[in-house]
């Protein structure tokens, strides 16, 4: 028997995804033929309950977008799509709306709104930086169980916060602890990620290939520490590769901030080293105490800049990876 609160559920898992759709509508145009809003549910967990492989946080119902390609295609290969520390923004959209236009289906994820969050860029700790991984993780489980879509073609792609998401979403120990069952991402694309902490047992990665992009001059989230993690994943073997676009800041792909902002309440960990150790606790490396985002190598005021050189190339290098991971004609 459906109860009350179970029809609110579903009423409010809709609604979750109310942001996604406005943007969506009107310009996917001819590009889609259909356009679904799947709830499901996940949890919101601590990153020590997530390093830990607990289940006990809230459990929670969000919402994603899912676009057909206008294509008579029985299945098509598919595109999650997971936001950064503002929600879900334009070049989140823009990047669907190209990925449709490959004939590729698109799952937006909406982290946000169900748990009460329009962004976290003023206050990061307002939820777990994991989170969005074990969300993606859900969103996959989602996907590959849609008819339309093909289970063994399905990528990642994640932003700033999604991107570090993403890029972690790879580690085959987060996979066993959180991943589904029977079914992997066929690629991880992230975006600006942040690759200053670093996990245990982080160099075992799933064998599918890791496209990272980022800003020479990003001063939210420093291209450098992701040179020192590729290199280490390289010697091990790892199908990775990491592409800088010189001159570029955060969010280069954003067409929304073609005149650079400087973002004064946002907060970054440029300078932050953060490791884990045992049972999951993240410690600040240098000072050897758990890290907190009031630590005092947490700034504000990174910048955000529009680049279409370096938009126009990273799109050119996203199709070139999906042509030959989905093996496109």
């Amino acid at each position: 028997m459906r109860t009350p609160f179970a029809r609110l559920r579903r009423i409010a898992a809709g609604m979750a995804c109310a942001a996604v759709a406005g943007l969506a509508a009107g310009s996917a145009g001819a590009q889609v033929n259909r356009v679904e809003i799947h709830s499901f549910k996940t949890l919101t967990l601590t990153d020590q309950q997530f390093l830990t492989g607990a289940k006990a946080g809230g459990e929670v119902v969000i919402a994603g977008e899912l676009r057909l390609p206008a294509s008579n295609a029985a299945r098509f290969p598919t595109v999650v799509l997971i936001h950064g520390s503002g929600g879900v923004g334009r070049n989140a959209v823009d990047w669907a709306e190209m990925l449709n236009g490959m004939g590729l289906a698109t799952f937006l994820v909406d982290s946000f709104t169900a748990r009460g969050l329009v962004s976290v860029s003023a206050n990061q700790a307002s939820l777990g930086r994991l989170v969005q991984t074990y969300d993606a993780y859900r969103a996959l489980e989602v996907v590959a169980r849609h008819p339309r879509v093909d289970a063994t073609r399905i990528a990642a792609m994640g932003f700033s916060r999604g991107g570090q998401a993403i890029l972690y979403a790879s580690m085959k120990r987060f996979q066993k602890m959180h991943g589904p069952a029977g079914v992997e991402f066929a690629a991880y694309i992230p975006f600006y990620a942040n690759c200053g902490t670093t996990f245990i047992d982080d160099e075992n990665i799933a064998e599918r290939p890791i496209r990272l992009f980022h800003g020479s001059d990003d001063d939210y989230v420093p291209v450098a520490p992701c040179r020192g993690y590729v290199e280490r994943l390289r010697k091990a073997g790892k199908d990775v590769v990491l592409t800088e676009y010189a001159g570029a800041y955060h969010v280069f792909d954003g067409a929304n901030n073609k005149t650079p902002v400087k973002a004064a309440q946002s907060q970054s960990t440029r300078t932050c080293r953060v490791l884990e150790e045992a049972e999951g606790r993240l410690i600040n490396a240098d000072t050897k105490v758990p890290f907190t985002m009031a630590d005092p190598c947490v700034v504000r005021g990174p910048t955000l800049a529009y680049n279409a050189e370096a938009h126009a190339a990273s799109v050119k290098a996203v199709q070139e990876l999906l042509r030959t991971t989905f093996k496109l004609e």
